[in-house]
């Protein structure tokens, strides 16, 4: 059900406020580019700074837009198990075909704390995709919990942002082959893909849709030369949207690549450094983006 590029969308604003018509043409322009689902309310998309109604409205916009032309995964994280809970059953009542989760942050539950919480979400009759993310949660989700998890009927897959290829294979081992992998480094995904990962819930197909879909689809039609070359390609514009805080470097590459597409940022973000910008302009000139 989840492969291939899959978008952890930008959420544009105008004023503080979500541009609608901003994120609607976004995600219409990445369904024509051919990437394979949708993320809203992610990291990527600033979901710890929107309030409850603007995350209920982004996922209603995005399941509207994709009319069922791709799978929406709603990021529905907290660190507060009642908050996710909610989060969750707001993103199911909008439509949304799954739900992503990371382990509470802050909070720093141990292993059995990590796995109550996760299992609450998964008590709710919707796909829960894990997140692992320890560089912004610093909880690890282990593989022996993550195996125990994979054993309840709704957690199908995870996000691994861990930067360790070596759990991909554990965790094909600990969680079965059925359990899906999807990359969250998108310069781990030639990699990642090779191990037995089926796709990357990615950063840089906010900005490179086309690109970061024939990336996919060449690797899991087994066309590795092709992969790599264009992993070559699209790699130094992984490393730029990361040369400075994200969102900030994403939104200001979808500025250059759409005429018009707001890099407003909401507090705690800011706009990214000249350097960041030099680095972003440099890597959409060698992706031929721009």
């Amino acid at each position: 059900m989840f492969f291939g590029s899959i978008p952890a969308l930008v959420t544009p604003f105008s004023g503080n406020c979500v541009d609608e018509d901003s994120l609607r043409g976004l995600i219409e322009w990445q369904i024509d580019e051919g990437s394979n689902a949708l993320v809203p309310c992610g990291t990527t998309g600033e979901g710890a700074t929107l309030s409850d109604e603007e995350h209920r409205r982004v996922i209603e916009i995005t399941v509207e837009a994709a009319r069922g032309r791709v799978p929406v995964i709603a990021g529905c994280g907290s660190n507060n198990t009642a908050h996710a809970i909610a989060l969750t059953q707001s993103a199911k009542a909008a439509g949304a075909a799954a739900a992503l989760h990371v382990p509470p942050y802050y909070n720093r539950p141990n292993q059995d704390g990590i796995y109550a919480h996760l299992a609450a979400v998964a008590d709710l009759d919707i796909p829960i995709i894990l997140y692992n993310v320890p560089s912004r949660t610093i909880t690890d989700i282990a593989v022996e919990t993550m195996a125990r998890l994979a054993r309840l009927p709704n957690v199908v897959a995870v996000k691994d942002a861990t930067g360790n290829l070596a759990r991909v294979s554990a965790q094909r081992l600990a969680c079965g082959e059925q359990f899906v992998q999807l990359s969250g480094n998108d310069d781990m995904a030639l990699g990642f893909n090779a191990m037995g990962g089926t796709g990357c819930i990615s950063v840089s197909a906010n900005v490179a849709p086309r690109l970061c879909s024939q990336f996919q689809e060449a690797t899991r039609e087994g066309r590795w030369d092709e992969a790599l070359e264009l992993q070559d390609r699209l790699y130094p514009l992984h490393a730029a949207l990361f040369s400075d805080a994200s969102p900030g470097p994403v939104k200001y590459a979808l500025s250059r690549v759409r005429t018009g597409f707001p890099a407003e940022l909401r507090a705690p973000m800011t706009e990214p450094s000249a350097a960041s910008k030099a680095a972003v302009d440099a890597a959409l000139a060698h992706a031929g983006l721009a």
